[in-house]
């Protein structure tokens, strides 16, 4: 059996740019798609925790360092720059993998710095 799972993400990413007009798509930051692991062309998910919108599109390379969170295109329409936003990205692995995989989870600030990363995200209390 196959399952689809959390592969990585960039948590509270703040959008600098939303670019109706420029090719479909979300331009990151170089520095941090290769921080979360997160390869040019690769489909994303985005969850904007300021409207609830939730869209799929992929993700290009921004400068590296610029900090740049850009959503482009049709997607343009569902976040505006500060907006935050999470960007996942999934795997599909096989079962007997699950067990040893874990996610690389990047957690950034409003100016979007990366304040920790982790690999699991702790027990929700209830």
């Amino acid at each position: 059996m196959q399952l689809n799972l959390l592969k990585c993400k960039l948590h509270r990413a703040c959008v600098t740019h939303a670019e109706l007009d420029y090719d479909g798509s979300c331009a990151i930051d170089r520095d941090l798609m290769q921080l979360a692991g997160i390869l040019p062309y690769e489909q994303i998910q985005i969850y904007n925790i300021t409207n609830g919108e939730r869209f799929t599109t992929y993700a290009i390379e921004a400068e590296a360092g610029s900090r740049v969170i850009s959503v482009n295109g049709a997607a343009a329409h569902k976040a505006a720059p500060g907006d935050r936003v999470i960007i996942c990205a999934y795997a599909v692995l096989e079962q007997r993998d699950v067990a040893d995989f874990k996610p690389t989870l990047v957690y950034l600030n409003e100016r979007n710095q990366v304040e920790r990363t982790s690999a699991s995200i702790a027990v929700q209390a209830a």
